[in-house]
């Protein structure tokens, strides 16, 4: 008898077993299963919105499939490039993920639908010549094509936690699209070249600009003795500098469609902003410095409500320029169809904005968690002094870009600033260790309690009086007690304590293969499409 139990026992052990791990495994498979199943929700009501548009309309089953398309491209745009916008703040804990996710979905939303413009040029960044396409049929599955290639590429790199630029996505597009329909002679080939500049220019200008910010509040506040009242006098400098920059950039870039304005104007009306809330900061700030303690965390909670507001009009502005990345081609077949002919400047109807705007928010809040969290907290560590940094860099980059004439991106500029301040750490620890290492090296052959003291009276000296105490110690020179050699192998652990360096070859990677990779989709597409539709 007891034979046949304990096989029996351990039969159903395993399978309970079994079933524990199938049903975790269910578990984890649900949210993504929710995820798919809005996404799908959204094409079939764009489905159902697009056909409503078509009536009487020659090819409205060919709008209806742009419709789809387009809506899957602004999906992605939210899953990928809106983090660029939200997630420093997220990451330096300014904002909560949730809050983050809603205060971005009704900024973008609110961008596209009210800045968003009425007109669009149907070939972004002027890569392709249209007048040498031959045909409205032609242009159409060109368009189609381009558009369904960048957001594949979107989709791919989102999958990877790669923030990419969307712009590249679809220039990619365009350009193996036009290639196989029109031939090599169809590129602007010196346009070709400026957006290839900008891998470089866009990520190296946020670096530096964010990089100088962060030395700037640590010089003028964190390095000093009495941290609060450097941070009453410094931090409302640093927030009117922020209201200066963004009320210019929103000028310039978030509301030029509706408003224009030259460069002078925008300058003076960002002044204007910054001497008023100069006015209305100053007061809350000392009134909130004087209930804080004398540390870097206390200075950092100034910073929180900066970021917020900075968060909001960064996803505003990107509303207004970027839904042209999913809305442009859509709005271009959309004219295409109706009025049959290749045409430079394409009208943007309502219901394609809305498609937009909604694709933007529906990616966001089911996707873009992923890729708020790379860039908020897995290249390297935020709080919110590096995060105000960032988000400076994001608005100033841009400006000083567009009055320069260079094409930039928002997401290599904001990237290469979560690095610039990455890199600036290291450096700075780096060089803080090096200080220990002198200091530890005058005290040779003195007593621990005698270095341990000394060493905390540096801990707490501003930068200025650090500087003191190691030209005091030169006169008393000894050899050092670190080899060379160890000192390399602790600046290589700083180093990887404070960058990772596999995020930053993954990205730089997929921003390098960015417009290949969907010019090399765009190209199989649209001779898949040539079989399938054309002549």
């Amino acid at each position: 008898m007891l034979h046949f139990i304990l096989p029996t026992h351990g039969f159903h052990c395993l399978k309970l077993k079994n079933i524990s791990q199938i049903e975790q495994a269910a578990s984890l498979a649900r949210p993504e299963f929710f995820r798919l199943g809005f996404a799908l929700l959204f094409i079939i009501l764009i489905i159902f919105f697009a056909g409503m548009q078509i009536s009487g309309v020659a090819g409205g089953f060919m709008l209806i499939a742009a419709a789809v398309i387009g809506g899957y491209m602004a999906m992605n745009i939210g899953a990928n490039d809106v983090a660029n916008n939200v997630g420093p703040a997220v990451g330096s804990r300014a904002l909560t993920l949730s809050g983050a996710i809603i205060i971005a979905a009704i900024f973008e939303a609110s961008g596209a639908l009210i800045a968003g413009g009425d007109v669009v040029s149907t070939i972004k960044q002027g890569i392709i010549d249209p007048g040498a396409i031959g045909d409205a049929d032609t242009f159409i599955w060109l368009m189609m094509a381009a558009l369904l290639a960048g957001a594949i590429w979107l989709n791919i790199a989102t999958s990877l936690g790669a923030p990419v630029s969307t712009t590249h996505s679809i220039v990619g597009g365009v350009l193996g699209a036009g290639i196989v329909a029109g031939g090599v002679g169809i590129a602007n080939w010196d346009k070709m070249g400026m957006i290839a500049a900008s891998w470089v220019i866009s990520p190296v200008l946020g670096g530096v600009i964010a990089a100088a910010f962060l030395y700037l509040i640590k010089r003028s506040i964190t390095y000093k003795t009495d941290m609060m009242a450097a941070a009453k006098r410094m931090v409302p400098i640093l927030v009117s500098l922020m209201a200066w920059a963004f009320a210019t950039y929103l000028v310039l870039k978030g509301l030029k469609k509706i408003w224009k304005v030259d460069f002078p104007t925008a300058l003076v009306i960002g002044a204007a902003v910054a001497a008023v809330i100069y006015v209305i900061v100053s007061p809350l700030i000392r009134r909130a410095a004087n209930r804080l303690s004398n540390d870097k965390i206390s200075v950092n909670r100034l910073f929180s409500t900066p970021l917020i507001f900075a968060a909001a009009l960064l996803s505003f502005a990107h509303g207004a320029n970027d839904v042209a990345n999913a809305v442009g081609p859509l709005a271009a077949i959309n004219d295409a169809i109706l009025q049959g002919s290749v045409i430079n400047k394409a009208t943007i109807p309502l219901w394609v904005m809305l498609v937009g705007a909604g694709g933007i928010v529906v990616g966001l809040a089911l996707y873009g968690p992923k890729l708020i969290r790379t860039v908020g907290s897995e290249i390297t560590e935020l709080d919110q002094m590096r995060a105000f940094s960032i988000a400076m860099a994001a608005a100033i980059t841009v400006i000083i870009a567009s009055q320069l004439g260079l094409p930039v991106s928002s997401t290599h500029i904001a990237v290469g600033a979560v690095f610039g301040v990455g890199f600036l750490r290291e450096f700075l620890k780096s060089s803080y260790a090096r200080m220990i290492d002198e200091i530890k090296s005058q005290h040779d052959g003195k007593d621990e309690p005698q270095i341990e003291e000394f060493l905390l009276q540096f801990q707490k000296a501003s930068l200025d009086e650090k500087s003191i105490m190691l030209r005091q110690l030169k006169g008393h020179s000894a050899k050092a007690e670190l080899s060379k050699k160890e000192r390399k192998a602790l600046k290589k652990l700083y180093r990887t304590e404070l960058v990772k360096r596999s995020a930053l070859l993954k990205i730089v990677a997929a921003w390098i293969i960015t417009v290949p990779a969907s010019g090399l989709m765009a190209a199989m597409l649209y001779f898949t499409f040539k079989g399938m539709m054309l002549p």
